[in-house]
């Protein structure tokens, strides 16, 4: 398997321009998500562990934590921040105590965060809390859209 690196994110679509008011004519283009994935142990509970780095106007679109060995104790949380603000409240997740994947909601905190991560490369950062033992693991996974620095999806007319 081959990896590659893109600046920028990938637009799909036939129409690039809008010509009409009809379906065919309409600007159509749309962009790619991309993931990143952190693997945490139940010792990850240092506040400001490094989850991943996204580009400058990203939009994250979702968050997830996919518990691969289930912790010792039934009230973990999970948080997650930008650039030290949190887009999450603690989440206490009781599905940390089996295997399987739970949603963390995003926004609930600095939702101008999640739509636009700011003009700069943007560290995401977790806490966990409440996490007994040295036992569980899981993913962490966030998934996002590439954008312009300034968080536009599409380049100017002049940059088409």
């Amino acid at each position: 398997m081959g990896f590659a690196t893109h600046l920028g994110s990938w637009l799909l679509g036939t129409v690039k321009n809008t010509t009409g008011t009809i379906a065919g004519t309409i600007q159509n283009l749309g962009a790619c998500p991309s993931i990143q994935t952190k693997v945490v142990a139940a010792t990850d509970i240092t506040a400001g562990t490094v989850a991943c780095v996204l580009p400058a106007g990203a939009l994250i679109q979702s968050a997830s934590y996919l518990v691969t060995t289930a912790y010792a104790t039934t009230t973990p949380t999970i948080a997650l921040l930008v650039n030290g603000s949190a887009i999450s409240a603690a989440t206490s997740v009781s599905a940390f105590t089996t295997t399987g994947a739970t949603a963390i909601p995003l926004g609930t905190s600095n939702p101008g965060l999640v739509s636009n991560v700011g003009s700069t490369d943007a560290i995401v950062t977790f806490t966990q809390a409440n996490v007994t033992g040295a036992t569980g693991a899981g993913i962490l996974t966030i998934a996002y859209v590439v954008r312009g620095s300034n968080g536009a999806m599409y380049p100017s007319a002049s940059q088409q």
